[in-house]
């Protein structure tokens, strides 16, 4: 028997269409743009979790303006939904929060529901 010994040939294919130059130069730019982007987040905690929601809920009670439009719209039964999430973070994280951080969800659930309360005595 006869070894054959198959020589491979290989080729490279270079994609020379523009429109395949200008994507590659998107993904870089995107890339970019998105190492800038992750370095400007700062670490996510349950605090800033907490303060996330709470905002959150402050938008919808029309206090603070929505930061992409700039406009003040108040919409209570999101902020009623917000308010509940936020009590049942209290709930399933009892006993496993520092005490900083059961205050802070203490007292923004406080702050929070009679800000709710104001704001549905105020619109009857």
């Amino acid at each position: 028997m006869e070894e054959k010994s198959e020589e491979r040939k290989g080729f490279k294919v270079v994609d020379k269409r523009f429109f395949a130059q200008e994507e590659k130069g998107k993904d870089t730019k995107e890339a970019k743009e998105k190492v800038t982007q992750e370095k400007v987040i700062p670490n996510i905690t349950f605090s800033s979790f907490i303060y996330s929601l709470s905002s959150t809920c402050l938008i919808h009670l029309g206090e603070i303006p929505e930061p992409t439009s700039g406009t003040y719209q108040k919409n209570l039964v999101l902020a009623k939904q917000t308010i509940d999430l936020l009590e049942i973070l209290s709930e399933k994280t009892k006993g496993n929060l520092t005490p900083e951080e059961e205050g802070l969800l203490k007292s923004s659930l406080t702050e929070l529901r009679i800000r709710y309360i104001k704001a549905l005595s105020s619109q009857t």
